[in-house]
């Protein structure tokens, strides 16, 4: 390392390098306005999509981004809910479940439940971003306890959630 004088700090070598996230589904650059999604009918206005914005016959038309992982059943999250008690109250969870999501989907059009899926004793969630996943596990967990785990990849734009009560 260089000595430093009064007028030059010294040189630097820990910078610390940002890595970039990968979400091949993320729109690239802004979309002409106003566009529409053929799936599911948000608009993409003001440099985001919504529900409210207002749009002509003559609107563009893409597919948006959480239609298209839809279509592709590729999640960008998932909730697994396991245990005893979750397949006992699985209708009163679901219904939990359901009300989450169609909170987040009124302001945020792009967080949305892909399938949801018995596997056995478990149940498993599919979701089209990395934010409703937490945001069940949260819910589900203040109204029935139990152990919930959080793991997000921001490497591979994943979010992973699992909630376990046995009794």
């Amino acid at each position: 390392m260089k000595t430093s004088t009064p007028t030059q700090p010294p040189e630097r070598r820990d910078r610390l390098l940002r890595e970039q996230v990968h979400d091949t589904y993320k729109q690239r650059g802004q979309l002409k306005e106003p566009t529409r999604c053929p799936g599911c009918g948000a608009v993409y206005h003001k440099g985001r999509w919504s529900w409210t914005a207002e749009v002509d016959d003559n609107a563009q038309e893409t597919l948006c981004s959480a239609c298209h992982r839809s279509a592709d059943k590729y999640p960008a999250g998932e909730v697994l809910l396991e245990g005893r008690f979750a397949m006992q109250h699985k209708d009163e969870i679901l219904n939990l479940v359901r009300k989450t999501e169609a909170t987040e989907n009124k302001d945020h059009p792009m967080n949305r439940i892909i399938e949801i899926r018995e596997l056995g004793e478990r149940l498993l969630l599919t979701t089209t971003d990395t934010h409703l996943p937490r945001r069940i596990g949260k819910a589900v967990q203040a109204a029935w306890k139990g152990s919930l785990d959080i793991h997000f990849d921001p490497g591979g734009y994943f979010t992973r959630i699992s909630w376990r009560r046995d009794e």
